[in-house]
């Protein structure tokens, strides 16, 4: 089976987001192969959850809530981003601004 690559998921994701009628920006490039993708999630400037896409044991990507849970709390945010680019500079951080962005991203995920 053949293995999309980061950069393509991404263009794919943005694309969705804004045919939808959101906004979508990427904040950091990561690998263009095989990159691990972040989503900031947002809904009208209100920070959402952050979604990771990781491998999991079974063998497949999933899509999991990572980071301070607290939306209020931007600081946090920003601080665990960081860490997470640091530990990996691989990794893509992709903006979403769009009602329901964590529906979005698991739409997107049963395509791909």
């Amino acid at each position: 089976m053949t293995r999309l690559t980061s950069r393509f998921l991404v263009d794919l994701l943005l694309r969705r987001t804004e045919s939808a009628g959101g906004f979508a920006t990427i904040l950091a490039k990561g690998d263009e192969h095989s990159g691990m993708i972040l989503i900031q999630c947002a809904d009208r400037g209100r920070p959402g959850p952050l979604l990771e896409r990781r491998f999991s044991p079974q063998g497949h990507y999933v899509w999991e809530a990572v980071g301070p849970t607290g939306s209020d709390d931007d600081e946090a945010r920003a601080n665990y981003q960081d860490r997470r680019r640091a530990a990996d500079p691989d990794i893509w951080l992709i903006e979403l601004d769009i009602a329901d962005a964590p529906q979005l991203v698991a739409e997107w995920a049963a395509l791909t």
